[in-house]
Parts: C-alpha cells; sequence; structure tokens
C-alpha cells in the first residue's frame, strides 16, 4: 500500500486524473452493462405474472408472446428505433441519424426498456388476441411508438428537455406509454368471454398465483437495474447517486404493496394477494420517473399513494368503464406511471434544492410534469387507435368464440402448458 501511495504522489496530477477517468468510464460500462442484464430478467417477470394471473389455458400463449418482445425488440431498436430516440433533431421532436445506431453497453441497456414496454401490452389483452396480431403490434411499438417519444426528454435536445422535464427511468416514457398502449388494446379486442354478463362484471381468476408473486420478485430484482442503470455512470459521485437510486427504488416498492394490502383488507375485508402484488409493481412505477429527485421519505410516500391508487384504479377500469384488462396492465403502468410522473411536482428535490409545490418548491415544476404525462399519453393512445385500428380493419384482432373457449395454446401453438389438468379445464369452459 505505502508503494502504491509513493508511486501515486511521484505521478503528475493529469495522469492520475486520467487514469481516474478511464476507470470510472470503464466501471460505469461495467455497470450499465449489468444493470441491462438485470432489465432483460424481468422478461421473465413479466411471463409468470401474466400467465400466473391467467387462465391456464393461455400460458403458452402468453409466454410466446414475451419471447416474441425481447426477440422483435432486440432486432427493431437496433435497426431504426436507436436512431429514432437518440439520433439528429433539429426541432425536438422527430430524431434520426440512419439506420443500426448505437453500440455496447448503451445500445443494449436501451434496447431492454423497449422490449418492456411492448411486454406491458400483452398481459391487459391475454386470452382473446390473436398471436399474429399481436406481432404487428410489438414491431410498431418498439420500432416507432416508443423511440420517437422517448426522445422527447432522453434524447438530450428534445422538447420536453428544453422545458425542464424529469422523467429518470421511465415512469411516463416506458410505463405510461406501454400502460395507455395496453388500455386502448383492451378496448378495442373487447372482453374475454364470461367476463360481463346480465351487467354483472365476473371475475375470471389467475390459474396460479404463486407463480404470479415470484414473478413480482423478479420484477421487483430487475427493477434495481432498470432505474439504476439509468444513472448511465459509475465512479465517485455517481456511485452514490446509483446505490441512492436503488435504495429509493426498493423503499417505494414496499410501501407500494402495503399502501394495496392495506386498502383491500379494508375494502375486501381480507387482504388480496393480487392486488398486494400489483401494488408492489404499482410501488416500482411510481418512483421510476422521480428515483434521482426523491428524498426517502418522499418515496415512501409516493409509492404507498400508488399502491392505494392501483386498487382503485383497477375497480374503476374493470367495473366502471367496462374494460377488462386481464392483469391491471393499464392501472399499474399507465395510472401509477402518471402519477409517479407528477409526483416530482408535488414533493421533488434536485440535490437540495426543493422543486415540488408542498416542499417550497413552487408550481413551474408541476406544470412541467403534467406537460410531459399529457404529452405521453396522447400519443400513445392515438398511435395505439390508428395502428390497433388498421389491424383490426385488416387481420382482424380477436380470435374466435370457438378458439377462446378452447385456449388459444392449442389453437394458435399447437401446445399446451399443463397437460394434465388441460381436460378438466376445457370441461369447466363448456
Amino acid at each position: 500500500m505505502s508503494l502504491f501511495l509513493t508511486l501515486l504522489q511521484d505521478t503528475p496530477t493529469t495522469e492520475v486524473a486520467k487514469a481516474v477517468e478511464q476507470i470510472n468510464g470503464d466501471m460505469g460500462m461495467l455497470w450499465m452493462l449489468i444493470a441491462g442484464i438485470l432489465v432483460f430478467l424481468m422478461q421473465a417477470g413479466f411471463t409468470l405474472v401474466e400467465s400466473g394471473m391467467t387462465r391456464a389455458k393461455n400460458a403458452v400463449n402468453i409466454a410466446m408472446k414475451n419471447l416474441l418482445d425481447i426477440c422483435v425488440g432486440s432486432l427493431t431498436f437496433w435497426l431504426v428505433g436507436y436512431s429514432l430516440m437518440y439520433g439528429d433533431t433539429s426541432n425536438g421532436w422527430f430524431f434520426w441519424s440512419g439506420l443500426f445506431q448505437g453500440e455496447g453497453a448503451d445500445l443494449f441497456f436501451q434496447t431492454m426498456f423497449a422490449a418492456t414496454t411492448a411486454t406491458i401490452v400483452s398481459g391487459a389483452i391475454a386470452g382473446r388476441t390473436k398471436y399474429s396480431t399481436y406481432i404487428i403490434f410489438s414491431i410498431v411499438m418498439t420500432a416507432v411508438i416508443y423511440p420517437i417519444s422517448g426522445g422527447w426528454q432522453w434524447q438530450g435536445s428534445g422538447w420536453l428537455t428544453e422545458m425542464g422535464f424529469i422523467d429518470f427511468a421511465g415512469s411516463s416514457i416506458v410505463h405510461s406509454v406501454g400502460g395507455w398502449a395496453a388500455l386502448v388494446a383492451a378496448f378495442m379486442v373487447g372482453p374475454r368471454i364470461g367476463k360481463y354478463v346480465n351487467g354483472k362484471v365476473l371475475p375470471i381468476p389467475g390459474h396460479n398465483q404463486v407463480l404470479a408473486t415470484l414473478g413480482v420478485f423478479i420484477l421487483w430484482f430487475g427493477w434495481f437495474g432498470f432505474n439504476g442503470g439509468s444513472q448511465l455512470a459509475w465512479g465517485g459521485a455517481d456511485s452514490i447517486a446509483a446505490s441512492n437510486v436503488v435504495l429509493i427504488t426498493n423503499l417505494s416498492a414496499a410501501a407500494g404493496g402495503l399502501g394495496a394490502l392495506i386498502t383491500t383488507w379494508i375494502w375486501y375485508g381480507k387482504p388480496n394477494l393480487a392486488q398486494t402484488l400489483n401494488g408492489c409493481l404499482a410501488g416500482l412505477v411510481s418512483i421510476t420517473a422521480g428515483c434521482g429527485n426523491m428524498t426517502a421519505g418522499g418515496a415512501v410516500l409516493a409509492g404507498l399513494i400508488g399502491g392505494v391508487i392501483v386498487v382503485f384504479s383497477i375497480e374503476i377500469i374493470e367495473k366502471k368503464l367496462k374494460i377488462d384488462d386481464a392483469i391491471g396492465a393499464a392501472s399499474v403502468h399507465g395510472v401509477a406511471g402518471a402519477w409517479g410522473t407528477l409526483v416530482i411536482g408535488l414533493w421533488g428535490v434536485d440535490g437540495d434544492t426543493a422543486i415540488g409545490l408542498f416542499n417550497g418548491g413552487g408550481a413551474s415544476q408541476l406544470g412541467v410534469q403534467a406537460t410531459g404525462v399529457l404529452a405521453y399519453a396522447a400519443w400513445s393512445v392515438a398511435l395505439s387507435f390508428i395502428v390497433l385500428g388498421i389491424l383490426k380493419a385488416t387481420m382482424g384482432l380477436r380470435v374466435s368464440k370457438e378458439v377462446e373457449i378452447e385456449g388459444l395454446d392449442i389453437s394458435e401453438h399447437g401446445s399446451i402448458a399443463y397437460p394434465g389438468v388441460r381436460v378438466r379445464d376445457f370441461d369447466e369452459d363448456k
């Protein structure tokens, strides 16, 4: 150690600075790679959550859609998506620098976000949507819808960036875009057979809540990379910042789970597992935008409220709007994503400076955040309606009644997930 210090003292200051900068750069690249790998694992979490919360006869179809998303997302984002998101711009709205842009850890990390956005739609329309139609929509989502709007803030010269809009890891850019698309898709595809009968809303419980729980744990784990990796650097102050982001993320997720648990215990009379799982996810979504601009206490409150909001949102969408979102994706990602973006304007901070309405920072940041929330909602809803409308008029969105009753696994993929229970499941549906 003494020899190292002696050598360090004998080395010119500029050379030491260059060496430190090189080490920090290498560590930053390594951190982004690790974080990207964690986000990749979230696809497994989505697969388990979506399949566990829906019928067993559609489990293979769910798995195939999640596999499709990572395959399609990886190729389309590499082909055009990265350029549409991070390319050159003259107006802050549209970006382009040619095909096959991006490289290394940066391209890999950003690709995982694109795939996540598409996957959000999968669960909402489970059990009645044509696989061929979903393929087309997944391509459009990862190649066009997500990248263009993402550039508005993350490219660095986008119109929302210039306004001062904050979305650290994507409550609106990723989750709300996916969530609002999921809501539009669920509306246009229509409810599952047996969901609404004679004016009554009937539950269609998932086939394995333990799988769904495991999926939420995997998503929670992967979210540490999703948010922490969005620091995009490691070393010195960046190491401290990224570590705090991971801590803040965990606190909000825990609070979201408790918020939903307490709400359902009071409302339903018993703590509900499915809603509590959604509460954990809502807590994660609620802090994704502000994980770099929130105190620990602020993160807990944001997640807690997000967990409460998601329970009411699921009830309203299902029972008042009569839109059959099979797993509550629109509420978890769309509604909680909007909340997570707005909360920065309520009690967010910029270092030691308050920027929220309730902590002395004024109302300006809240206005900017609201503008971003509305912009992403309008973009996602409009583009989803256009794309799905074209698909509905040409290919069709929905499978036949017979196929839906039999299950999409057999008709769409020629295989089933659980051969031992399939006959009983089919008899129950008849």
